[in-house]
């Protein structure tokens, strides 16, 4: 069996040009199924107003669209996830007509439409993504295929080699990571196109899910989804030793804020959120602190005599300052109270057209801001940024 060492850092970054006043630009995609059209729309609307990422990071659907991204011409990238998104969602509506289900718009109503979208979603798979296995795991003798999940995900294989150009992604035009579990020793692994080269199994590993998906092997071991862990590649990308400034887009799909649940259907909610949110605000506010005790040795380094300077303590922590800046926005989706539990398995399309069109918005509303594409002054700061807000519902009828 493989032994592949787990990294404990991301390899260090190198600056790129783009459109920024940043030598970095980074992409973070979060993972949560189909309410990862939210994550294209935002990078539509980074592409439209010239901010293109250098660095492209992605965990479960977040793999998927990072891969989309990274592995074709920037001409061809938002056909590309107009393709995927629109083969993952053909219309599905609980066997309901598109007229009807258009004129069922109240709270109440999109719930109950969205449930049954879900219901056969959960009972016929997706097309080119996942499908029931027949027979069913608990029938199938232990240790044999299909006897570890519940869904069957080799048709995501082929509609990745047809969707992503891997050739692309390992040229390394665009830094390209993407994070699994080993299910072997739990550790977190990140894949990462400085050091591997990337295969549509790096892709279909970082979303196998259990018990719906099962694990996926790669090089000796077996890997499942990077949420189970943790659901950014934030920490990834902060551990890259670059001294590069760096402007940062994470792109979350579960908020991790929320409100007290009132019955179960709302506690089935919110654990969802609380277990897959990204923890970003803990995240950064962690960095901040270390970024302003580098700060703080960089002044008492100009301050030291040279014989204690040159001692060996002095020479590591002065190796370990990063005098970079970074700015660091977050965008969050903010689901419609009637989107329930099942809302990272409802592929109906008229649901991914609304994700779609929310991340878009949020991202214009976003990058209106100025501050955003503006490089703090100070050596080691970090800005923070979230102006997202509350998604709205549709419905016609909501108070």
């Amino acid at each position: 069996m493989s032994s592949r060492p787990q990294k404990a850092a991301a390899p260090p970054e190198k600056p790129k040009a783009n459109a920024t006043a940043f030598e970095s630009v980074t992409l973070l995609l979060q993972g949560g199924g189909a309410l990862g059209a939210y994550q294209a729309g935002v990078y539509e609307a980074l592409l439209e107003a010239n901010v293109e990422p250098t660095w492209i990071a992605g965990i479960s659907i977040g793999a998927i669209n990072s891969a989309i991204i990274a592995g074709n011409a920037r001409e061809n990238r938002i056909a590309r996830l107009r393709e995927f998104w629109e083969i993952v969602s053909a219309p599905r509506d609980g066997g309901l007509s598109s007229f009807w289900s258009d004129m069922l718009n109240g709270d109440a109503a999109r719930g109950w439409v969205n449930q049954l979208a879900a219901g056969e979603i959960m009972a016929k798979g997706v097309a080119g993504f996942f499908q029931p296995r027949v027979p069913p795991p608990f029938l199938m003798p232990a240790g044999v295929s299909g006897s570890t999940s519940w869904y069957d995900t080799s048709a995501l294989r082929p509609t990745l080699e047809r969707l992503v150009d891997f050739d692309r992604i390992n040229a390394r035009t665009m830094r390209f990571s993407v994070g699994a579990v080993n299910v072997r020793t739990g550790n977190f692994a990140y894949f990462d196109n400085e050091t591997d080269t990337i295969r549509p199994e790096h892709i279909m590993a970082s979303g196998a899910l259990p018990p719906a998906f099962e694990a996926i092997e790669i090089d000796g071991e077996f890997y499942w989804d990077g949420g189970m862990v943790s659901n950014t590649p934030l920490d990834w990308v902060l551990s890259a030793r670059s001294d590069l400034d760096t402007l940062i887009f994470q792109v979350d799909l579960w908020s991790a804020q929320g409100v007290l649940p009132r019955d179960l259907s709302e506690v089935a909610v919110r654990m969802k959120e609380v277990q897959f949110s990204s923890r970003t605000r803990a995240a950064t506010d962690s960095f901040k602190k270390l970024q302003k005790m580098r700060a703080a040795f960089n002044e008492l380094l100009a301050q030291m005599p040279p014989e204690l300077a040159a001692t060996p303590q002095a020479r590591l922590l002065a190796e370990a300052s990063d005098p970079a800046v970074y700015n660091i926005v977050q965008l969050v989706y903010r689901s419609a109270t009637y989107e329930g539990q099942s809302k990272d398995y409802e592929f109906s399309r008229r649901t991914m057209e609304e994700h779609w069109a929310a991340g878009r918005r949020d991202a214009l509303a976003t990058l209106s801001h100025p501050e955003v594409l503006t490089p703090p002054t100070a050596a080691h700061s970090v800005q923070t940024f979230d102006f997202t807000a509350p998604t709205p519902s549709p419905a016609k009828d909501r108070p």
